[in-house]
């Protein structure tokens, strides 16, 4: 009865429904208990003689009117309850996305994502069900089976009616027996079933490079041992399962035999009559659906703890990332990082180390070094991904924004991740993502900006073509530049681009730079990136290597130290000759 109980404050909110829904119920359980009086009353009138047409008629009338109202009032209970428990279902789905909304990278780090949709999917349905089909059966449980025992104590016999209910205490120690191991296995499937649900995403979202290696076979061959593993699981539950319905018929059988060989008896002696016999068997009957009720409802109630125990571990789980607000605005200004030491949670080794600069507002701050040195540390920190601790902070105009509303802290930045991610949905919606009412000019001159408009505008479908996973395949670059336009389009007060430009060739990247260059005169720009050409013009560039700042400046300080910086620069800026000299070389031999 745990997982009512945690659901208190759901039935407080829906206690009008729930109330309703039962007295409806009663109502129903009440309407039950004429037809047997009915059935039994002409019986003992054939056997006496004394049945006439008129009273046949009456009785007629009678079971027609209890019949209409059964029906009206089944409707009413079934819109009541079984609404209220979808209005359930609602409410913690709402409250589980804002859980995952609101929860850090960290969180997502630790959990697979097929479980995070199971939780929002198989557990609140489950839920769900305990809060509809659960309460049905527990009232009808004791609302049908305690009026149909009290109506054969008082309208046929005591006696008999303790005579039946002799097996009874045996099927609630069996179903609750089969309830404790049911929780058990159930949440033991579920799990399972979280696995196979994780499987399945990762498997579709890495279709092409499953294909590109020639992985079909063997992912099929995991996959399918993950569903065989499914299956095994919940076979076990089904086979406990499948012991509620067999026990109870039993039982009931049991209780049907001692009825009619006592009930026999009792006849015999004319302590009851017979109509009143078939009265009291057809009540028995009426018992069969309480008890039946009793077993799917201990099933329910021990796959709904499961499932509750599920989704409230999640939402009990408290976000890395504090948002203790001191300040209402968020002011943009000068970003100064003040960091001796940062480790990420959950690892044992310092990620950053010795990162202390100020990059003023409307400057340009460039970051770079080799994979993995800390440059997207640094840019995480600032997203307030992760907290810092202790003397460690980071500032934008002179306050640590630990102090800012995330929310409104975020809102200043227009980010670009390194991972491009596009929607399923049409281009223009991708771009227009921040402001869906946004005019048509605005997204096609975010768009002119990053250097994709021509590209869209040859597109069949134009910027109503569908991108991601439903739609068209377009290249590392196209991904890069929509990107790039859905984070110009809000012209944020800091725009960050974290290796934002690596799949686009050196005349686009030049492009774009120019005219974000051009276009955010007094904004504070971020960028990151392997290539010294797109980080030139920066008015702040540091070299990263191992989580420390080894080289500061500008560009031609930079390459006047000749350090790691020049070395690079130089490197890559002969290459790209080369390469530039390759290619005119070969249109040169084709002409």
């Amino acid at each position: 009865m745990r997982v009512f109980k945690n659901l208190g404050w759901f039935f407080k909110l829906e206690k009008k429904s729930y109330i309703t829904g039962l007295v409806m119920l009663i109502l129903v359980a009440l309407m039950e208990l004429v037809p047997p009086q009915v059935i039994g009353r002409v019986i003992d009138r054939i056997t006496t003689d004394t049945l006439t047409s008129n009273s046949l008629v009456l009785f007629g009338v009678l079971l027609l009117f209890v019949a209409i109202l059964t029906y009206i009032f089944r409707f009413f209970w079934r819109v009541m309850i079984f609404g209220a428990s979808n209005r359930l279902g609602r409410t913690l789905r709402k409250q589980l996305f804002e859980k995952y909304s609101s929860m850090s990278p960290a969180f997502f780090g630790k959990r697979r994502t097929g479980d995070l949709m199971a939780h929002a999917t198989n557990d609140i349905n489950a839920v769900q069900m305990t809060a509809g089909a659960g309460i049905l059966t527990i009232a009808d449980s004791v609302i049908t089976g305690g009026a149909v025992l009290v109506t054969m104590a008082l309208t046929v016999s005591p006696k008999l009616t303790l005579i039946a209910m002799i097996p009874f205490p045996f099927m609630v120690i069996l179903t609750s027996w089969y309830g404790s191991i049911l929780s058990r296995l159930f949440r033991v499937a579920q799990a399972a079933f979280s696995s196979l649900n994780d499987k399945t995403q990762e498997s579709i979202a890495g279709i092409k490079v499953t294909k590109t290696f020639g992985y079909e076979d063997e992912d099929l061959k995991d996959f399918t041992n993950l569903s065989d593993d499914v299956v095994k699981k919940n076979l076990k539950v089904a086979k406990i399962d499948a012991l509620f319905d067999p026990t109870i018929t039993a039982i009931i059988a049991i209780s049907y035999f001692l009825s009619i060989f006592f009930g026999a008896r009792m006849v015999v002696a004319d302590e009851i009559s017979l109509g009143q016999l078939v009265t009291f068997t057809t009540y028995l009957g009426m018992m069969v659906w309480p008890l039946l009720a009793l077993g799917w409802f201990f099933n329910l109630i021990e796959r709904g703890k499961a499932s509750y125990d599920r989704i409230d571990e999640i939402m009990n789980t408290k976000s890395d990332i504090g948002n203790t607000v001191t300040t209402d605005s968020v002011p943009s200004g000068d970003i100064t990082f003040d960091i001796s030491e940062f480790v990420f949670p959950g690892e044992d080794e310092v990620s950053l180390r010795d990162i202390h600069f100020t990059l003023r507002e409307g400057e340009t701050l460039g970051i770079v070094g080799r994979t993995g040195s800390g440059k997207s540390s640094i840019i995480r920190l600032l997203l307030r991904e992760f907290d810092t601790s202790g003397s460690n902070t980071v500032s934008i105009n002179g306050t640590d924004i630990k102090q800012y509303d995330i929310k409104k802290l975020r809102r200043l930045f227009g980010y670009v991740p390194q991972d491009n991610f596009l929607f399923s949905s049409t281009i223009r919606n991708n771009i227009a993502f921040t402001n869906p009412e946004i005019n048509t000019a605005s997204v096609h001159r975010a768009a002119d900006l990053s250097y994709i408009h021509h590209d869209i505008e040859n597109f069949p479908e134009g910027y109503e073509t569908v991108v991601g996973e439903r739609g068209v395949s377009l290249s590392g670059g196209q991904k890069q530049r929509i990107s790039i336009a859905r984070a110009l389009i809000s012209d944020p007060e800091i725009l960050i681009l974290d290796d934002s430009l690596s799949a686009v060739d050196a005349e686009t990247e030049t492009a774009i730079l120019r005219n974000i260059e051009q276009n955010r005169a007094g904004k504070t720009n971020i960028i990151t990136a392997h290539r010294m050409s797109a980080v030139r013009n920066a008015d702040l560039i540091l070299v990263m290597e191992n989580g420390r700042i080894v080289e500061r400046g500008t560009h031609d300080s930079l390459t006047g130290a000749r350090g790691w910086y020049y070395d690079t620069f130089k490197a890559q800026s002969l290459r790209r000759n080369l390469t530039k000299e390759l290619d005119e070389t070969l249109e040169g031999g084709g002409e």
